[in-house]
Parts: structure tokens; sequence; C-alpha cells
């Protein structure tokens, strides 16, 4: 499976927007966009000036980044969308938001995507009941999602429990982080979801 080695904060630089991609640092001071409000690189701060398919593309680009999707997937994924029945960009978003290893960090159970993507697979949560250690795994509505009762005890999730950031849970989901465990009640809204993501601009990029 491929996964972004450099370093996250570029990544938000370079789309001139916060991503969250490195949980509590992305709301304080140290945020890499808030020091350095420009693209990185030599000429990073020089104006820039796209075409139609440049702000096309570096909004499928913020999108991919988000989630941590890879560009083989975040296809599939636009292809389900455009084949399911409603608005194409927000049933996208919709599946995005559905994977496990979002649904985990809304539920604050990682402190960031990447956390909880790792946690996952190294096979500290369960689905139902069940073991899953499968982040793209797609939850649905009355799906419980929990750490897995000999896991519970993990430092990790001490630091995580005591340090919930300023991460809010969502209305979509009911949460018990005495028992770290929620419960998908329903699938979200687009108005829900606050990703700082222009859908109809990755649907215009696929359609060309």
């Amino acid at each position: 499976m491929g996964r972004h080695t450099e370093a996250v904060c570029r990544l938000c630089r370079r789309e001139k927007d916060k991503l969250y991609l490195k949980g509590d640092r992305c709301y304080s001071d140290k945020c890499a966009v808030v020091r350095h409000a420009y693209p990185p690189g030599e000429h990073g701060q020089a104006r820039q000036k796209f075409s139609e398919y440049g702000m096309q593309l570096r909004e499928k680009q913020k999108a991919r980044r988000i989630y941590g999707v890879m560009e083989r997937q975040f296809r599939r994924y636009f292809k389900e969308a455009d084949r399911r029945r409603g608005v194409t960009g927000e049933i996208l978003i919709q599946i995005l938001e559905s994977r496990l290893d979002n649904v985990a960090y809304r539920l604050g159970l990682g402190r960031s995507r990447a956390e909880a993507r790792q946690l996952i697979n190294h096979g500290h949560f369960e689905v139902n009941g069940r073991k899953v250690d499968i982040p793209s795994y797609l939850i649905k509505v009355g799906d419980i999602i929990a750490v897995r009762e000999n896991r519970k005890s993990k430092p990790v999730f001490k630091e995580i429990s005591e340090d919930r950031g300023q991460q809010g849970t969502v209305d979509w989901l009911e949460v018990d982080h005495e028992k770290l465990q929620g419960q998908v009640l329903r699938m979200p809204q687009r108005d829900e979801i606050d990703v700082p993501v222009t859908e109809h601009l990755i649907v215009e990029l696929y359609s060309r």
C-alpha cells in the first residue's frame, strides 16, 4: 500500500489551507500554514494563476491528502459515487467520510486520520465485535466501532483519552469516551462535513 512519507505540513502549505493532518498541532500557532502562508519551494511566494484544469486538480489533490487516499483508490470512490443516485460530489465526500480511519478520527479515537490509520493497521480496532485492520473499510449505519478490549490499556489510548484536543464529535456519530467506542447513527450530510473542498470541481475534473 502506497503512502506519503514526506513532511505533511508541506502538503497543507501547497494547498494554502489547513488540512488538519497533524492533529492538535494544526490548531496551534505552530501550524505551518499560520507561520508560512505560501507554498513551499523556491517560487512559493510568487503570484500563481491557475487554469480551470489547475483549480480542479488542486481540489482533487486536497481531498486526497485530507483523507490519505492514493489516486487509484480515489478514482474508484469517484466511480462508485457516480454510480449512485444523487449529487455525485456530495456522495463522494460521504464515501470518504465513511472510511474506518476517518470515523475513528471523528470519534476522537485518533488525534489525526494518520494516527487512526496506523492504530487500525496495528489491529487495535473492531467493528461490531470483529477485528478490522483495514483503514479503508467502509462503515454503515448502526455499526459500532470500538478499541478492542485487550488494547484499551495501551499507553497511546490513555494519551488520547487525556488529550482529546480541539477535534469535536459530530452529530451523526454517538461516542462513549469511557468505553472508547462509538456508533454510526446515520450518514452525514454535506453541511456537516467540515472539509475545505469544492467537490463539484472534482466531478468536473473526472468528467473531462
